[in-house]
């Protein structure tokens, strides 16, 4: 349906997400689902391509994650808060308040990857030598500044697809995304192995698959014009309300992901000290079979940040509640099932990233890896949902406590507890991780369900009526 200036109009994303909250959480969730599974197989098989070319390689790329986790933070919350911002307009029926969301949405996006991108390529040998990448460095330093220089490209691609998210367009944002996904794996050992490139070959893939992908963004968005919400820049003036609403939730979000990025970071350092770089290589391979087995609970949080937001913004806090613990149980069972699959299949997965001449020294500790984070999977979904809860309904700050005190205090606590107090060594950086998480998980799903019963209790006292007293 075109966009048109009537605050009336309703696309079937927008049906849909102003739906049962059950079945919202589904048809919203099922198709990030399958776009997260598509994107997930496609880190899957970078990994192994990039394995191909030995040890080295793995923990090249592994110095640049947290990079990478940085940028993708800074254009994940500025998706977010844009999204939650637009989704609250939709279930208020604003369509005029959320076109001017979407549209500081977008400047903001360009003046983030333009302040962003500049220090970051200049300076990526210094800061690459700092971390200690050692005989990694030039391949390091090479793959991050292709990276560096796509900033604009990667942060386009993430805010456009959740900006239709935001509407319920989740068949269109999963179309996007496979798409994506799909051509970086043709393009992978094409630029690794035909061209000769390397380890800077898996970047040129991922950046030319993202560009391709932010075209066809980019025509439904700006050209074809069929979205819910409309682009007009002619008139452009930036509105510190809608800033504020869309940072409020935004900076949190970027800053939670940037936590997890500085935890990554520390335990990079940690793993260093403990096992050298072959602990690196250890945990970025392991961490992409951690991140296929917890996709589904990201799908299922897409649709958590845009139901909730939606319910928040009609005021119905129980579908809230309702969507909350639906998704909640959903994530729960899909994890358990994950983790024993992956237990019993740790050597079977192992041996696909060893296989290459030199990566099979590091076999015996992935395989340790892989089983202990088995028991990381179901905690997760009481995390990440909670969040993703806070989100929608604009309690960015909220969002971002739950996560630092999950992902970094106290995940850095038991992880300098496991490995230097305990002396356990790698296994005490991966049970850290594990205990720190389980427990984080547990108390950010505690305050949910709180703030969740005063939404519920403050709508109770509006409904009651005053009764008038009686005179005797």
């Amino acid at each position: 349906m075109p966009n048109t200036s009537s605050p009336e109009i309703q696309t079937e994303g927008v049906k849909t997400l102003l739906d049962e909250p059950k079945k919202a959480i589904i048809r919203l969730a099922l198709p990030m689902i399958v776009a997260m599974s598509v994107q997930t197989i496609y880190n899957f098989v970078d990994a192994i391509w990039v394995s191909g070319l030995g040890a080295d390689a793995l923990s090249a790329v592994g110095f640049f994650f947290p990079f990478f986790f940085m940028t993708m933070a800074i254009a994940t919350g500025i998706g977010l808060g844009g999204g939650s911002a637009i989704s609250r307009r939709i279930g208020a029926r604003d369509k005029i308040g959320a076109d001017n969301v979407a549209v500081h949405t977008v400047v903001i996006m360009f003046l983030a990857a333009v302040f962003l991108t500049v220090p970051l390529f200049i300076f990526a040998e210094k800061i690459f030598t700092l971390l200690g990448a050692g005989r990694t460095l030039a391949m390091a330093v090479s793959y991050a500044r292709i990276m560096f220089a796509g900033t604009l490209i990667i942060f386009f691609a993430n805010i456009a697809n959740a900006i239709l998210r935001s509407e319920g367009d989740v068949k269109r944002a999963m179309f996007a995304m496979v798409l994506g996904a799909a051509i970086n794996i043709v393009l992978d050992p094409i630029f690794i192995y035909t061209f000769g490139l390397g380890v800077a070959g898996a970047a040129w893939a991922t950046i030319l698959s993202l560009f391709i992908t932010s075209l066809l963004l980019f025509n439904w968005l700006f050209l074809k014009k069929d979205s819910y919400v409309s682009f007009s820049f002619g008139k452009f003036r930036f509105n510190r309300e809608i800033v504020r609403d869309i940072l409020r939730v935004g900076l949190p979000a970027s800053a939670q992901q940037l936590s997890m990025s500085f935890t990554m970071l520390m335990i990079n350092l940690i793993l260093v000290r403990v096992g050298g770089t072959d602990g690196v290589a250890i945990y970025v391979t392991g961490w992409r079979v951690a991140t296929i087995a917890i996709l589904p609970l990201l799908g299922i949080a897409t649709a958590v940040v845009s139901v909730s937001g939606a319910a928040f913004g009609q005021g119905a806090f129980k579908k809230i509640n309702i969507a909350f613990m639906h998704a909640l149980k959903i994530g729960i069972i899909i994890e358990v099932v994950v983790g024993i699959a992956v237990f019993f299949l740790a050597p079977q997965i192992t041996a696909v990233f060893t296989r290459a001449q030199g990566a099979n020294r590091i076999a015996s500790d992935l395989i340790v890896f892989l089983r202990i984070m088995c028991f990381f999977y179901p905690a997760t979904a009481f995390g990440m949902f909670s969040s993703s809860m806070f989100q929608g309904v604009g309690k960015g700050i909220n969002a971002l406590i739950a996560t630092i005190v999950r992902t970094v205090l106290l995940t850095l606590l038991f992880t300098a507890l496991f490995t230097f107090i305990l002396d356990m060594g790698l296994m005490g950086v991966w049970f850290g991780i594990v205990m720190g998480n389980t427990i984080g998980a547990v108390l950010a799903f505690l305050w949910a369900k709180s703030y969740i019963r005063g939404l519920s209790a403050t709508m109770r006292k509006v409904e009651t009526p005053v009764v008038a007293p009686c005179d005797s």
